[in-house]
């Protein structure tokens, strides 16, 4: 999609994005990856551009479903969020230009999401890095109704969405804490819900590793959002997510998740809020606190 390419753009003349800090995922990622979490069935049909027009309109994409290169994009992003959550994992934080595929289910995809990339990076991180408690901190306007899908028997993740309830998806799933935001809230009330609700999930689930998804969708003027966070507020609550989990020592992966904007720009500025609130707590981050020292995705 364009918008991860107006990020990088964004980012570069900012000077956030720069060769030191960029860090390229796997361009051919394993099947076990991604069977760990979707089933076989599905996974594979859609890497044949063989899902067929009823899940192709379930998912938005219709016919261009079939074609290789959304094909590619979809498993590079969520190879782009195990390679996120590898760097947070190394350096304490780290964060992805993609990714936020949270209505994506086991078997089947919606809301224009076919792979679940948090669900497959959290998968990754407890069985190839020796993590054992994940919590998946999802703040996008929308539920992340396939996250909380995939875990729902899994107690070693906490999946924790605070949402427009009144927005997408209309069936929603349980996550194991979900906050349901009234439409029209704007950014202080916004910010109480959060720092109500943040702090007990990272004390009573004691993750060695948080999955932040940092949906711009909550911003007043989204197409799809019926929030009222200015591009303040958003900032503050980016940097808020990141220094309550930095200051409790746990790892943070950022992920941007949804946001529409017919003006490229803007939207780009907007994704771009979580980098800027990532850049500004990673020069605060002890040099040796989590092993070889610092870098960021």
């Amino acid at each position: 999609m364009w918008k991860f390419s107006d990020l990088h753009a964004h980012l570069t003349r900012l000077g956030i994005a720069t060769p030191r800090s960029i860090h390229r995922p796997r361009d051919d990622p394993p099947h076990e990856w991604f069977e760990d979490v979707h089933d076989a069935p599905y996974y594979r049909a859609f890497l044949a551009g063989a899902l067929g027009e009823k899940a192709e309109r379930r998912i938005g994409f219709g016919l261009e479903m079939r074609n290789a290169p959304l094909i590619s994009r979809t498993v590079l992003e969520c190879s782009g969020t195990v390679r996120t959550v590898e760097l947070a994992l190394q350096h304490g934080l780290a964060a992805n230009l993609a990714g936020g595929t949270h209505h994506a289910h086991r078997d089947f995809g919606s809301g224009f999401t076919i792979l679940n990339d948090l669900a497959v990076a959290a998968t990754w991180a407890r069985r190839h890095a020796r993590v054992q408690r994940v919590a998946i901190v999802d703040l996008d306007v929308h539920q992340g109704d396939g996250t909380a899908a995939i875990f729902a028997s899994e107690p070693a993740v906490f999946t924790f969405s605070m949402h427009c309830g009144a927005n997408f998806p209309f069936r929603k799933s349980q996550s194991d804490l979900d906050v349901d935001v009234p439409k029209g809230t704007g950014d202080a009330a916004y910010l109480r819900l959060l720092s109500a609700a943040l702090p007990d999930v990272l004390a009573t689930h004691k993750p060695d590793l948080v999955l932040y998804d940092a949906g711009v969708d909550v911003f007043s003027g989204d197409q799809l959002g019926h929030l009222s966070l200015s591009h303040a507020g958003i900032y503050q609550r980016d940097l808020y997510v990141i220094e309550t989990c930095a200051a409790a020592g746990v790892p943070v992966a950022c992920v941007i998740g949804g946001g529409y904007d017919k003006d490229a720009l803007a939207l780009a500025r907007r994704h771009a809020l979580v980098h800027r609130a990532a850049a500004r707590v990673w020069e605060r981050l002890p040099e040796d606190k989590y092993g070889s020292g610092k870098r960021r995705q």
